[in-house]
């Protein structure tokens, strides 16, 4: 398999202030593990241009219009009492929607098999017409939005397995029968939402709460109904939001997964993808605070992507 790695340098400009967890440094700690793989199957693309309509399409002309004015030329901006904007945000939230979309293109026209976004800020929070949880665009969602609008895709699939509930992608695809939506998150838990009777106006919402504590094992016996619903739902194309926050060290959140079960979980959901869709998968990053542990967990999410 080759695999494409998409980031920019407009990321570590993105600042949210001293101390806060989704932080600049998460970017060149995933970028220096990923740099260790020897593989010339590895491929690193800058992210280049992309027609803004999908944003407005997967949220609104308001929304982005009220957003454009958020950005402030000096200092900080609080969007929400999380989502925080500085003068280097409004290139790094287009720069994080340029990467999935380009990234499409890319696998769509066979440039190479698959891609993994390196990018900041996240997106699986932002709903339909609000900023939050330190997100701003809804990343994966408006790649949902390009391949049924643009590729005319009848099914796609986006696999959550942040620690933390997307809620903005479920809100934004609940009534979409052409989108899957599935998340896998710690619960009760921040944003609250995820619950198993959250199911989509079509079925196409899977919701596996995870309570606190849950180690490797379980989680994986949970996917199993994942694998079940991808194989019953067979899209033509999958979208990961790959956050990497339910390892045992992250700070923000208490499910116990080690770094190579990152792997694991990557290697299953190819398999699905080989019988079903041809390989197509785009990854795009979410969580993650924990700077060593998402170093090593992306590191092997990307080995596995690049294995056939």
């Amino acid at each position: 398999m080759t695999t494409c790695i998409f980031t920019s340098n407009s990321f570590i400009k993105h600042d949210t202030g001293p101390g806060h967890p989704e932080c600049p440094e998460r970017i060149p700690a995933i970028l220096t593990g990923l740099k260790k793989i020897q593989s010339q199957k590895l491929i690193w693309k800058e992210i280049g241009s992309f027609d803004e309509k999908y944003i407005e399409l997967t949220h609104s002309k308001k929304y982005l219009e009220k957003i454009s004015q958020s950005f402030p030329k000096e200092d900080l901006v609080f969007l929400d009492g999380d989502t925080i904007v500085s003068k280097g945000s409004k290139k790094a939230a287009y720069d994080a929607v340029g990467a999935i979309i380009n990234a499409i293109d890319a696998v769509m026209n066979q440039e190479f098999d698959n891609a993994f976004c390196v990018v900041r800020p996240p997106g699986h929070h932002a709903e339909k017409e609000q900023a939050m949880g330190f997100c701003i665009f809804n990343n994966v969602a408006v790649g949902a939005t390009y391949l049924l609008e643009k590729y005319k895709l009848d099914k796609v699939a986006i696999i959550d397995f942040d620690v933390h509930h997307g809620n903005g992608t479920q809100d934004i695809f609940y009534n979409e029968k052409k989108v899957l939506y599935i998340s896998s998150h710690q619960f009760p838990f921040y944003p609250g939402t995820g619950s198993k009777d959250e199911i989509g106006k079509f079925n196409n919402i899977l919701n596996i709460p995870l309570k606190a504590g849950t180690v490797s094992e379980e989680f994986f016996n949970n996917y199993k109904k994942v694998y079940d619903k991808l194989n019953e739902f067979r899209p033509q194309f999958i979208l990961l939001s790959a956050g990497f926050d339910a390892h045992k060290n992250d700070p923000l959140a208490n499910v116990n997964l080690e770094s190579r079960d990152y792997y694991i979980l990557t290697k299953e959901i190819m398999k699905i993808a080989k019988k079903i869709c041809s390989n197509k998968i785009v990854s795009i990053l979410e969580g993650g605070y924990n700077l060593s542990a998402i170093q090593e967990s992306a590191k092997y999410h990307v080995e596995a992507l690049l294995e056939v």
